[in-house]
């Protein structure tokens, strides 16, 4: 078998055999197919596509090309979540604990940021001493003792996605729907979980940017877990503006918490993390209902249940559990301004990928993967889409460095400011099961 004829057969178009993709995965796992060949094959399935057939035997081949997380001694369905991403999302910090306090055993590898969106591996890391690299047994014994276990992917795990991604990455054959859910659904199933629900984020701050592509792709994420015997759900969800008030580390560890604490209770965040909390308890059978499972969600932060586990999962994986309570524990920026606006008016957008951007800028996301972080960066934002402001009001606060400068005009171009009222959006655009 030649790797010339897999480019061939699928720069014409055709689908490629499992055979041929299984040839293909073994040789990049051992080093023995050239990267200019594989970076050919990835163009020509980001032009060509792929069928559920094709992409599900590659999910399968990338999840067997390394080691597979075997959580059966951990009773109970293991439920999942997976976001596409998008700026400042920390929803795993809220719905993991949520999920462990109402008795579904939450299992969640997550990874570290790139370029304008976070990682939840690095947001975890502003809690001081937190193990956010478990080996297998301490990933089974945190989720056997809280409930709950998040940690980085261990190196032996899908090493031909690894590989892949990076070049993907250089050959801007990322946003490819097949190659997004081989991705995505070969880590997840390596990780072992009984049960996923995908966050697929869609609009101008995400990979997908439209309501279309954002169901293209949830279909096809589904369609390979149900393949594989997983219970599985998705929803699509606006991602326009950040996530919260919360970008950068230390911030939104800071912003999970409260809402753990039961504030912000009406905001898009607390919104989305509790019915994406509720889904999960749905798939892992502790509730029948989405009413049922809201409100048990609902109960779990209202008794402090919830913020317990987060305590628990902490102190248990060396972390300073007194920065849960106590958040100057936790690293701080050197200095701070506040963005005022210039102009009265509504708020009609705001740019949720430039102040990304602008955060990464700041230090508290990475621009390459050797980078460190500032985790104490970042911004806060005061106003959303559809509020009313007036001159003077305050828009951000940006923490940063000593020394760092950014011109304010530069967050201020993230906000449209006009003088008629704005429309307001739904979080939730649509749901794929």
């Amino acid at each position: 078998m030649r790797m010339y004829d897999l480019i061939y057969t699928k720069k014409s178009g055709a689908a490629l055999a499992p055979e041929q993709i299984a040839f293909w995965i073994n040789g990049v796992t051992d080093g023995t197919i050239p990267d200019e060949q594989s970076s050919a094959l990835l163009m020509a399935i980001c032009w060509r596509g792929m069928t559920t057939v094709e992409t599900l035997a590659l999910t399968l081949d990338m999840r067997d090309s390394g080691a597979r997380m075997d959580l059966s001694s951990v009773p109970g369905l293991k439920a999942d979540k997976h976001s596409t991403g998008g700026v400042g999302d920390k929803t795993t910090l809220i719905l993991g604990p949520i999920v462990a306090a109402c008795g579904v055993p939450c299992a969640m590898f997550s990874g570290r940021g790139l370029g304008h969106t976070g990682g939840t591996i690095d947001k975890f890391s502003a809690i001081p001493g937190l193990n956010v690299e478990l080996s297998a047994e301490q990933f089974r014994e945190s989720l056997r003792r809280t409930g709950f276990a998040n940690s980085a992917q261990t190196g032996d795990i899908c090493p031909a996605d690894r590989k892949l991604y990076a070049l993907r990455d250089v050959t801007a054959t990322v946003e490819s729907i097949p190659l997004i859910t081989a991705s995505i659904m070969s880590k997840k199933l390596a990780g072992g979980a009984d049960a996923l629900v995908l966050d697929v984020k869609c609009g101008s701050g995400a990979f997908m940017k439209t309501l279309d592509e954002g169901r293209a792709l949830a279909r096809s994420m589904v369609e390979v877990g149900k393949a594989h015997g997983m219970r599985i759900k998705a929803l699509i969800t606006r991602m326009e503006e950040p996530l919260g008030w919360a970008i950068g580390n230390t911030l939104e560890v800071m912003e999970s918490v409260e809402i753990l604490r039961g504030r912000h209770a009406n905001g898009v965040l607390a919104q989305l993390s509790f019915r994406l909390a509720a889904e999960m308890l749905m798939l892992g059978r502790a509730a029948e209902t989405l009413e049922a499972a809201m409100k048990r969600v609902e109960q779990a932060v209202k008794d402090g249940s919830a913020l317990r586990v987060l305590h628990e999962f902490v102190a248990l994986n060396g972390g300073d559990a007194r920065a849960i309570d106590d958040f100057d524990r936790m690293p701080q920026a050197a200095a701070s301004t506040e963005i005022r606006a210039e102009q009265e008016g509504y708020i009609h957008s705001m740019d949720g990928r430039n102040l990304g951007i602008l955060a990464m800028e700041l230090g508290a996301g990475r621009k390459s993967r050797e980078e460190s972080l500032d985790l104490g960066a970042g911004i806060r934002v005061h106003r959303n889409v559809g509020d009313p402001v007036k001159t003077g009001d305050l828009l951000f606060s940006v923490y940063a460095r000593l020394g760092l400068a950014i011109p304010a005009s530069a967050f201020r171009a993230t906000v449209a400011i006009r003088p008629d009222s704005a429309a307001s959006y739904p979080w939730l655009l649509a749901v794929v099961s």
